[in-house]
């Protein structure tokens, strides 16, 4: 998962509609996680939902013992196991203990996350429009807000080799104006409202969501159709925004420590593949080049509505807000949106070496790369509980090793990205002044040894999937987190119910899983090595 540890702050709860009672997801989730959920309380939410009165009754054991009489006597037998001797006649709570019924072990209790997961797939609705796009739904009452996300099936995979830096380029040319939103006027409309909005990029999709009072449902469903039907794609907009798009790689790449050693890892590793082998933000040199007619072309071609997802999560009724979408979004045009199809990854992926000098670094860092499966694989799902493994926490393998006990590195951290098609398997490492590349990487391709051979133990993994478990379920906690992710699933997946399964697959890896994905393909063969040395500043 990209960044899945800086879990966000609580800031509401999740009612689900198919619940009789509503129960926040992020209270399932943290109570089953510290061993709080009981039979107990498990009954009296079931009871709440169906109007009767729980019984109160007492833990059950995994078999019932009577109490026995005081004639009964143990010995040892041979084996070293106690064997009970009866007098030859029985006692009346002998006699009762014979009769008695055995209480049979109480069913395994199904994780609360992924339980309350599941209601919450069951609120998710889904419609589409005779143009193609793809509506999602999902109502929650808990609060009066409306989010509103339009996931276009479009990133920098779509984009060829000499055209890159298109797909980011257009995050920025959508706020420029439409035919009835003037150049920044889709701002002001929103944040004067009480709103908050913007756009994000990556590899595999393009996205852009408002978050607003929910009376005001319409006035986003309005500026998102005015922009997707009519957006301001002008010679001028397209000049202004290429100088922003620069400006933006100067500050968040260029000048940002250990940043480029990251952009050159995901070259090395997808050399050769290219819908992944360069980055999202593109090309400098692509952009000088670029013509205006090869941008409009690549905005032709991709921002439709047969290529786009619409979900609308908060305080709405969903019958309502689909007039209003039909009202909006009918007309808009149905492009035919070329489909992108995944060539399989190579059986033997690039494995190369590089060294960037990064003048905004203080200490020397390295990063490793591997290609391995595309997301939502069991490898894929293995992979990132090895990430935990590794990194996640201040008790995890790698920190533990060289951040707490032998100080040679100030961070190390482990992520995928996360795409549809062949993913990407990283880890990373910054230095401390005592510590040494050549022995810090070393200490790394150790712990990789071991994960492959060995696998980890139920503790370790648990405490992983509980770190995982509480950052998915914080992930879903608002509207905007909500629209986002389900506009991602029905995007890349066909279907954005899958998203209320997704914990499930995680908590099902094995320890075995673990260690057979990281033998397949955390391997010194298929491994990219990228190590940043600082340069003094003017240098090259």
């Amino acid at each position: 998962m990209r960044a899945y540890l800086g879990l966000a702050p609580p800031e509401g709860v999740v009612s689900v509609p198919a619940m009789r009672t509503p129960v926040p997801l992020v209270f399932l989730a943290l109570s089953g996680a510290l061993g709080l959920t009981t039979a107990r309380s498990i009954a009296a939410q079931s009871a709440a939902q169906s109007g009767t009165k729980p019984h109160s009754s007492k833990k059950a054991k995994n078999k019932a013992k009577p109490k026995l009489s005081s004639s009964k006597s143990s010995t040892k037998s041979k084996t070293g196991k106690h064997k009970a001797h009866h007098s030859s006649e029985s006692s009346p709570s002998e006699q009762l203990a014979k009769t008695a019924p055995v209480a049979k072990t109480a069913p395994a209790l199904p994780d609360p996350a992924v339980a309350s997961l599941e209601r919450f797939g069951l609120s998710i609705q889904r419609a589409s429009l005779d143009n193609g796009l793809k509506v999602v739904m999902n109502p929650d009452h808990s609060a009066p807000t409306v989010a509103v996300s339009v996931t276009y099936g479009v990133g920098s995979s779509s984009e060829v080799e000499g055209r890159t830096g298109f797909a980011h380029l257009f995050e920025h040319m959508m706020f420029q104006g439409s035919k009835h939103a003037k150049k920044g006027e889709h701002f002001t409309l929103i944040s004067d409202r009480g709103g908050s909005l913007n756009g994000t990029t990556n590899s595999d999709r393009t996205n852009y969501y408002e978050v607003l009072p929910a009376n005001e449902l319409e006035l986003a469903l309005w500026l998102e159709s005015d922009r997707m039907r009519w957006l301001a794609v002008t010679p001028e907009n397209f000049e202004n925004q290429r100088a922003v798009v620069q400006e933006e790689f100067r500050m968040r790449i260029q000048n940002q420590a250990y940043v480029p050693g990251t952009i050159r890892l995901g070259e090395l590793v997808f050399k050769g593949y290219a819908p992944y082998a360069h980055p999202t933000i593109g090309s400098m040199a692509d952009l000088d080049a670029a013509k205006f007619e090869w941008v409009k072309d690549f905005h032709d071609q991709h921002y439709a509505a047969d290529n786009a997802v619409l979900t609308i999560a908060g305080d709405f009724e969903p019958d309502q807000a689909m007039t209003l979408v039909q009202k909006y979004f009918a007309p808009a045009e149905r492009k035919n949106a070329p489909a992108l199809v995944f060539a399989p990854p190579p059986d033997a992926p690039n494995a190369g070496r590089a060294t960037v000098e990064d003048t905004n670094a203080r200490t020397p860092g390295f990063m490793f790369g591997f290609m391995i499966p595309p997301s939502r694989t069991p490898d894929h799902y293995a992979l990132e509980m090895a990430g935990l493994i590794l990194t996640g926490g201040e008790s995890s393998r790698l920190y533990k090793k060289l951040v707490h006990d032998r100080a040679v590195a100030e961070r190390v951290s482990a992520w995928t990205d996360d795409h549809r098609g062949p993913d990407q398997f990283s880890v990373m490492g910054v230095l401390t002044d005592k510590g040494k590349l050549s022995d810090v990487e070393a200490a790394v391709d150790a712990e990789l040894s071991v994960l492959r051979k060995t696998p980890p133990s139920a503790a370790e993994l648990e405490k992983a999937k509980r770190q995982l478990r509480a950052s998915f379920v914080f992930g879903l906690q608002t509207n905007n987190g909500r629209a986002i992710q389900l506009g991602e699933f029905e995007s890349y997946w066909g279907d954005a119910r899958l998203l209320s399964h997704e914990l499930a697959q995680y908590l099902a890896v094995t320890p075995e899983a673990v260690q057979k994905a990281a033998a397949r393909y955390l391997t010194p063969e298929r491994r990219s090595l990228v190590e940043v040395l600082p340069a003094a500043k003017g240098g090259k």
